[in-house]
This record gives structure tokens, C-alpha cells and sequence, in this order.
């Protein structure tokens, strides 16, 4: 990896994921890995023109502050040789929280030019995103977000000290729906940490995006 490399560190599962998908939007890059730290937040690694990826992090620091995911981004002109086995990790699970915590791009695409793939093609279903500190308080927050309308659940992250966040997909008026209801549900049973909606998620976005247990 000889470009740049761009990272951006959050609290919270919600607002990496809606920073990182400001940031692709914002400019052309490639994602490198996602990496859980273990204290409430997420790493995200991304690799592009040295000029795109300062626009991008400063993109994505802007929505991260706005969502109060006290971020922290710093860019790496050069990456030492030396450095790249600590930076780069490898795929790693946690048997403790029963996930990974090294999360690596399925990559959707293989032959589209990096400035096309701002926006994932033919993506019209929207993203939903309900965090809560409290298991019991993201379960019924699903429940009800299922109930409320025709949603699917995407997968589900864990960042530790009870940081637990759901992810459903379908229509932009479903989603909205299904998470307004969903995260009424939080206040009397543990705390709403982000819930928030994006409405046409790039390909960076759906790259990391965790898979529901079946």
C-alpha cells in the first residue's frame, strides 16, 4: 500500500459507518480494514490520492462531531514497510463477544473505476442504524423496528461495554419508519447511543457492513 493512508477513529459503531459513507462520497478511496478497539469505538482505514483522502477525513470528521462520536483522524503520507504488519491487521474473531473485531471489504465490485464507486450501483435501499449501550434495549428497539415496517436486518455489531448497534435495510420511508419506532423504544430500558438513517449508502459503506447470524 503505497497511497496514503486516511484514519478515522470513533465512539460508536453508527457514526463510523455514517462518516465513512460521507467520506467515500466526498472523494474517491479504497477501504482498507475496520478495526474494533475494544473501548466503544472503531477504526476505519481507508487508502486513496493523498489530495482526496484530507477532503474525505475532514468530511467524515464533520458528520462524526455532528453525531458526537468524538473522532479522531490522522493521515499517514507514507506508510513505513516496518509498520505495515502492526497497521494492517489480520482477520481476527473474539470468541468473547462472538465476532470479529478485524473487519476486511467484500469487496462488491472488481472492475469499476475508483471514481465511480462513490455510490454503490443499482443500491436503492436505504440503511438503517439503532446503537444502544444495553442488549435488552436494542432488542426491543428491533423488535419494534421490525414490526413497524417491511425492513430486513443486515447484521449486528458489538464494540464492547455494552456498545451494541442493529442493521436493517429496505425502502427510504420503511427505514425511517422502522428506526423512529425502534429507537422510541430505548429511553426506559438502557441508552440510545445513534440512530440515524442513510438513504443511498456508498459501496465503502456496504464493504463493512457486519452479516446477520442465520
Amino acid at each position: 500500500m503505497d497511497e496514503p493512508l486516511g484514519l478515522l477513529e470513533t465512539t460508536g459503531f453508527t457514526p463510523a459507518m455514517v462518516a465513512l459513507d460521507m467520506m467515500a462520497k466526498a472523494s474517491p478511496l479504497v477501504v482498507v480494514q475496520a478495526e474494533v478497539n475494544d473501548f466503544l469505538g472503531i477504526c476505519i482505514k481507508v487508502a486513496g490520492p493523498l489530495a482526496g483522502i484530507e477532503t474525505a477525513l475532514e468530511a467524515g470528521r464533520e458528520v462524526a462531531e455532528q453525531m458526537g462520536g468524538k473522532p479522531i483522524v490522522h493521515l499517514i503520507p507514507r506508510v513505513h514497510d516496518g509498520a505495515r504488519c502492526a497497521i494492517e491487521a489480520e482477520s481476527e474473531y473474539n470468541p468473547l463477544i462472538q465476532q470479529d473485531v478485524v473487519h476486511l471489504p467484500r469487496r462488491q465490485t472488481t472492475d469499476v473505476p475508483l471514481e465511480d464507486k462513490r455510490v454503490a450501483e443499482n443500491q436503492s435501499r436505504a440503511l438503517g442504524f439503532i446503537e444502544t449501550q444495553g442488549f435488552t434495549a436494542v432488542f426491543e428497539a428491533i423488535d419494534q423496528a421490525c414490526k413497524a415496517a417491511n425492513v430486513e436486518v443486515v447484521g449486528k455489531e458489538k464494540l464492547g461495554g455494552g456498545y451494541v448497534t442493529v442493521i436493517i435495510q429496505g425502502d427510504v420511508a420503511a427505514v425511517k419508519a422502522a428506526v423512529e419506532a425502534g429507537s422510541q423504544q430505548v429511553k426506559d430500558l438502557g441508552t440510545l447511543i445513534a440512530a440515524h438513517v442513510i438513504a443511498r449508502p456508498s459501496e465503502a459503506v456496504l464493504e463493512l457492513l457486519p452479516v446477520a447470524a442465520r
